[in-house]
């Protein structure tokens, strides 16, 4: 066990001796060693968003539901596994041909993209990716097209999924999309 080791008033004297003149510094300028507290977490708004994603991929879509397809970040047709779903935002499934909507009108996009789909089908590919843009030319920066493309896809019986692509390979900006197997365009 170590002793504590007491100054002498020798060392004291000498101490306030070599300190006298000194000013504190102000509190402002002391370091805090505490580290901050994180801001909390929603976490009730995280269960509810959870919530509505869960019943919106299981819940069969209604007519309401086609017109809102617009907002909705991928589509996973009815009555098929979410594991395709999760199998094409995981890449497993081997881009295979893709248009690039760049420049177009709306209505030259609908002819493109229904003119590819239907191209695909028939020359037996079923992954593709569809570069619609992130709005950045548009009237008020609004990506229109994208909004557009989900519901053209949406509505097209031949597309079983779509997602977003990943960043690289073009991110909000592009679409992946799985088509049935075979056959003709409906």
């Amino acid at each position: 066990m170590t002793q504590q080791h007491r100054p002498s008033n020798e060392d004291l004297a000498a101490f306030l001796a070599a300190v006298d003149g000194a000013t504190p510094l102000p509190k402002p300028n002391r370091i805090s060693f505490e580290a901050p507290r994180p801001s909390p977490r929603p976490r009730q708004r995280e269960r509810d968003e959870a919530a509505v994603l869960d019943e919106l991929l299981h819940a069969p879509l209604e007519i309401d539901d086609w017109l809102d397809l617009g907002g909705a970040d991928s589509f996973l047709r009815s009555g098929l596994p979410r594991s395709m779903l999760r199998d094409l935002r995981r890449g497993r499934w081997s881009i295979q041909d893709h248009v690039d909507l760049h420049g177009l009108n709306r209505h030259q996009a609908h002819e493109q993209v229904m003119l590819f789909i239907a191209a695909s089908l028939a020359a037996g590919r079923r992954c593709l990716r569809i570069v619609h843009g992130r709005g950045n030319g548009s009237p008020g920066r609004e990506a229109i097209l994208r909004q557009l493309v989900k519901v053209w896809l949406g509505r097209c019986k031949d597309v079983l999924a779509f997602c977003h692509a990943p960043p690289c390979d073009g991110g909000d900006g592009a679409m992946w999309v799985l088509l049935k197997a075979g056959g003709r365009p409906r």
